[in-house]
């Protein structure tokens, strides 16, 4: 894929913004996955974040759960940086550490009491490199640990997927100021992602070694899972 998806300085800057207009439920997404999280892990545990810059899971899980500890993993310097300063503001900073990679640079025998992956599968263009994701955060997560992961997923050859893509083009031409010509233009990369059905997300997460799966979130061409590892 040629025109994939680079998360360079400028994009990182505009991502707060863009991420609530491509998503209009992206707050009340991470209030969910608060409320999951708190519900199923034990008080003083490390949680691992994987996709982690741009810093929103950590805003919203830091502050109001002082005995957590934070692994935050994502492979573009800049997003991270994000992550990283927006942790030095909240004064959490003491209790994260910060990976510039991926899951693979996560230190081998670690293990975590709960795991996100936020916003990060359809970004992955090949099946099997999903699967090898997931797999790995499973190697890194105690038995029954939670853990929680949001994708755009749909099957690009039903019919109602294009018109989940209209709205989506809708809502961006109502609620800002571009234009349509580059609204389309917008449309034509998010196009290029990798979108999967729902049922071969949760085939995945089944596979790959979790449980209990249930479909939490739905909004547009975005959905969300909880699960815990078996």
């Amino acid at each position: 894929m040629t025109d994939k998806m680079e998360f360079d300085k400028e994009m990182a800057a505009e991502y707060d913004r863009g991420v609530r207009r491509t998503l209009p439920t992206y707050d009340s997404m991470f209030k969910l996955v608060q409320a999951y999280l708190r519900a199923n892990i034990i008080q003083q545990e490390s949680v691992l974040i994987i996709g982690a810059g741009g810093g929103n899971e950590l805003a919203t899980l830091g502050p109001t759960n002082p005995e957590w500890t934070f692994t935050a993993v994502d492979p573009a310097p800049p997003m991270l940086d994000f992550a990283r300063m927006k942790a030095i503001d909240l004064k959490i900073d003491d209790r994260v550490e910060f990976i510039e990679g991926t899951v693979d640079d996560v230190t081998e025998e670690k293990l975590f009491g709960a795991a996100t992956c936020m916003l990060v599968l359809h970004f992955i263009e090949d099946i099997d490199e999903k699967r090898i994701l997931l797999k790995k955060i499973r190697h890194h997560l105690s038995p029954g640990a939670p853990f929680v992961m949001a994708s755009m997923y749909g099957n690009p050859s039903d019919p109602s997927f294009n018109e989940l893509f209209a709205l989506w083009k809708a809502y961006w031409l109502d609620s800002t100021n571009l234009t349509e010509t580059e609204v389309n233009e917008m449309e034509k990369t998010v196009r290029k992602l990798s979108f999967i059905p729902e049922e071969e997300i949760v085939r995945l997460l089944r596979e790959d070694g979790f449980g209990n799966i249930a479909k939490f979130f739905t909004t547009n061409m975005f959905g969300g899972w909880i699960c815990k590892a078996e």
